[in-house]
């Protein structure tokens, strides 16, 4: 396969290389255990994950500022996500405990927000004659994002539950096919 801009061929990378199996072994041993620990204790997971959350947008809002010096394009842009980053991140780290409450609720309600406004939609377009199943599909998507806005904290441990039992049937499954798949 030639590059486009260069013309230099790779030859091998046209196909691709399946993962190693201890790999995939170990991605599903670490997704059944975060599973089970975001079960057995959300709090204390979740404020982990903001925490390691608030780490990971101070960095990358430093690297975006350092790369101002490198890079003088989109300077606006650069220097709004960088700063933007920095302060979210100091903020996250400074205040862990109310970030572990607000930023899932925040979801929740920008969830909830996208989901009466896709409601809406479907509502329309059921009334506009794409039949009954869109109407449906339109209130019940009203109605759960009528649930989200007005009970972002609940939803958002709801969210985390329901994240842990994602993680612990895909860990299993995961870990089920890397066993059975061929070394």
């Amino acid at each position: 396969m030639a590059n486009v801009t260069s013309g230099v061929g790779r030859p091998g990378l046209s196909a691709s290389v399946p993962l190693p199996r201890w790999l995939v072994l170990l991605q599903g041993i670490i997704a059944l255990a975060l599973g089970i620990l975001l079960l057995a204790y959300p709090v204390g997971v979740l404020l982990v994950l903001t925490v390691l959350l608030g780490i990971y947008w101070m960095i990358n809002g430093a690297f975006v500022l350092l790369s101002l010096y490198s890079d003088r394009s989109d300077r606006g842009w650069k220097a709004l996500v960088g700063g933007l980053g920095l302060l979210a991140g100091i903020l996250v780290l400074a205040y862990p405990l109310y970030s572990t409450v607000l930023l899932p609720s925040f979801l929740a309600i920008i969830v909830g927000v996208a989901g009466l406004v896709i409601g809406a939609v479907h509502l329309v377009r059921g009334f506009s004659g794409a039949g009954l199943g869109a109407g449906v599909l339109g209130i019940v998507s009203i109605i759960f994002g009528l649930i989200l806005v007005a009970n972002p904290f609940i939803a958002a441990l709801t969210l985390v539950t329901i994240l842990a039992v994602l993680a612990i049937i895909g860990g299993g499954l995961t870990i089920v096919f890397a066993l059975w798949r061929p070394a």
